[in-house]
């Protein structure tokens, strides 16, 4: 059975990511001309690759997934429950209740049951069909009925709830399901709420209707459809370029960039992350590869394996940030900001490249701290290796250039995979066998399985939020918290991110975050001085990139979790040494929101507000305060600068860093003074044999 169904999924996931790629020439063919709904219409296609993904996410589960244990998925089954039982009190024929509790019995129970979890999960698949046949069949005269649907209706939108939430239980854990059901819940049962977050309470046959039957909200809204749009075009562009051969050339080319320091397994981690980051935008992925080929590195310079565990895992998380392909939340601040994407890889540069400098800059104080040895074997490529396969790069200087004119992304991303394939056949050194064609196209839907139910997931949270009006109710509360401080707001919102982003993915953060605390930061950074456009902006890309942190930040790191797996270290540990790996990373999302000089660092809210020396002044001084913080704080951190610091010289040079990082002149003028003067101390006071030798 196992290999039957191995079959189906990998012809499946094939034929899902030929729809994907045929959808971007769709309006070129003559079968434009006919009207297909899966073809034509936008909602029906976000249908589709809901299906699809429930589909292949139930039966890859068959046979990659163990069940899930019961008392972890209690509180959702409680939920899902209540949610069940609400649905056999409306006013449907008896047997359609019997359907509805068969399903929730299929898609929550089942799967804590051993025994049953494996057919439970091929019936679930099966089951899947039935709602998006429905919608194909019903959908002119479906969405007329959003408001008051039909038995029929409710009965497939509770079957698509429930199929969604179950692979979404499978793949991820109880943690997003049962967040959605708690929103979902709130939107129930909001009226037995006193003050502040009471809602009026809303219809189940209401809420099941807007989320299967209305377009733009519940499971096929606008979020849904970045997934449909973006995502999987990078993510088989990823498996195009690891299937074709081309991860290891990367690899190469990174290892023959750092030389043989000391310092070059750190190096050649960070080269890695960035150049994978490019193509893949998934920080466990990146992090599992660099781990894998920098491992023996690490033992031979004799790198402490926590640190270097928590080294691999901080520069493994860069890819979320890494243009052009950032993951999923830049494309969904695409659609909320209705910006265009060009714009964000703009802005997401400078904090990239500042959290790239804090990586490399802690690995260089590290091993000249401790004093470790050279690498004894030089990487065996050479600069004539690297000019024999540069073309690697013309599909993302492609990617790039297209974007900055205006193609759609999906065009762009499909004829930089068709360029990789061209190249990888073109080359003799590197033509794989025709069947790696097959198996990327495979990965290319199998690994947009745990994002895409995590962005459906988020796309069902934000469809609750806005009809209950939690956004504004929980803005309220958050400026009565800060005092009307914009400090205290920005701390607590990046807290709060940190904390939701222990259970759920970075979209999820990022969606919750946005919608609800974007309004009051926003607010509070116009009441500070800031214009509302550069407001806008950094608001979102702080939230952004605090929800990125958390792939990094303890004890839940998805990113720690997949280096110390790799590199033999317990995952807990392997999260506390990552959040002290360049330890700047924490600051500098904070620097770009707390005034209108610190949006400077994300470059374009300053050219849209400032023209001439104006703008360059404030970019220029910004980025100066911002890299001696990040030297001054890992210095602080690592405790080494020409020689090893006392503590009061580390704690100076710290809180130097910090001062530094705060958008405020003065402060940056004296701190940045104390800082320089420690520095020259230690410099004036290093050992001999130091300044004779430097590490190359």
């Amino acid at each position: 059975m196992d290999v039957l169904i191995r079959r189906m999924v990998h012809v499946l996931a094939i034929a899902g990511t030929l729809y994907h790629l045929y959808l971007v020439v769709h309006p070129y063919t003559p079968l434009s001309s006919l009207h297909v709904s899966v073809l034509d219409l936008t909602q029906v296609q976000r249908a589709t690759h809901v299906c699809l993904i429930a589909l292949l996410g139930y039966w890859v589960c068959i046979y990659r997934l163990k069940a899930r244990s019961l008392w972890g998925a209690l509180p959702l089954l409680v939920m899902t429950g209540l949610l069940t039982y609400e649905f056999m009190r409306l006013d449907l024929p008896f047997f359609m209740k019997i359907l509805g509790f068969a399903v929730w019995a299929l898609t929550m129970v089942s799967v804590t049951i051993p025994q049953v979890s494996r057919p439970a999960n091929l019936i679930c698949g099966l089951l899947s069909l039935l709602p998006f046949l429905y919608l194909v069949a019903t959908y002119e005269k479906l969405i007329y009925r959003a408001i008051m649907p039909e038995p029929w209706d409710l009965c497939m939108a509770f079957a698509e709830v429930l199929l969604v939430l179950g692979v979404i239980f499978r793949l991820s854990g109880p943690i997003m399901p049962t967040l959605v059901m708690i929103f979902i819940l709130y939107n129930t049962y909001g009226h037995n709420i006193p003050g502040t977050f009471a809602n009026p309470g809303f219809s189940v046959d209401m809420l099941l209707g807007k989320m299967y039957c209305e377009t733009e909200a519940g499971i096929f809204g606008s979020i849904t459809g970045v997934s449909l749009k973006y995502l999987i075009y990078f993510t088989t562009l990823g498996a195009v370029v690891t299937h074709m051969g081309f991860g290891k050339i990367l690899a190469n080319i990174a290892l023959l960039l750092v030389g043989r320091s000391p310092a070059s397994p750190g190096r050649a981690s960070s080269v890695m992350a960035v150049l994978m980051g490019m193509f893949s935008g998934s920080g466990a992925a990146d992090t599992q590869f660099v781990a894998t080929l920098t491992r023996p590195l690490y033992d031979q310079v004799r790198y402490n394996r926590l640190v270097a565990a928590g080294v691999v895992a901080t520069v493994g998380s860069i890819a979320y940030i890494t243009p052009p392909v950032m993951g999923s939340i830049s494309f969904i601040m695409v659609e909320l900001l209705s910006i265009p994407y060009s714009k964000i890889i703009i802005m997401a540069t400078g904090p990239m490249v500042l959290y790239l400098l804090g990586i490399m800059l802690y690995n260089e104080l590290y091993v000249r701290r401790e004093g470790l040895p050279h690498l004894e074997v030089a990487s065996s490529t050479n600069w004539a290796y690297f000019w024999r396969y540069a073309y690697i790069f013309v599909p993302i200087l492609f990617i790039i250039a297209l974007i900055y004119r205006g193609f759609a992304i999906s065009l762009t991303v499909s004829v930089a995979i068709g360029l990789f394939l061209l190249f990888a056949y073109a080359d003799k050194t590197v033509r794989p066998p025709v069947a790696k064609i097959w198996e990327a196209l495979e990965e290319g839907t199998v690994s947009l399985l745990h994002i895409a139910s995590a962005v459906i997931a988020a796309n069902m949270i934000m469809s609750m939020m806005v009809l209950s009006g939690l956004a504004s109710k929980f803005s309220i509360v958050m400026l009565k918290i800060s005092g009307s401080s914009m400090l205290l707001a920005t701390l607590f919102t990046g807290v709060f991110s940190l904390i939701l982003g222990m259970g759920v993915p970075p979209i999820a953060t990022y969606v919750l975050t946005s919608a609800l605390t974007a309004p009051t930061i926003q607010k509070l950074a116009v009441m500070s001085g800031t214009p509302e456009g550069p407001a806008l902006l950094a608001t979102h890309m702080f939230l952004f990139y605090f929800a990125v942190l958390a792939e990094v930040t303890p004890p839940v790191a998805l990113s720690a979790y997949a280096a110390g797996a790799v590199m033999g270290t317990d995952p807990i540990k392997t999260g506390v040494f990552a959040a002290r790996v360049a330890l700047p990373k924490y600051f500098i999302g904070l620097t770009f929101i707390l005034s209108f000089s610190g949006t400077a660092l994300l470059i374009l809210p300053i050219t849209e507000t400032l023209s001439g020396w104006a703008a360059i002044q404030a970019i220029a001084l910004r980025f100066l305060a911002s890299i001696g913080a990040v030297v001054f704080l890992n210095v602080g951190v690592v405790g080494y600068l020409f020689r090893r610091l006392s503590s009061v010289e580390r704690w100076i040079t710290g809180v130097c860093g910090l001062l530094l990082f705060y958008p405020h002149l003065g402060f940056n003028a004296v701190s940045g003074a104390f800082a320089l003067i420690v520095g020259a101390k230690a410099w004036l006071s290093r050992p001999k044999e130091a300044a004779a030798h430097v590490p190359a």
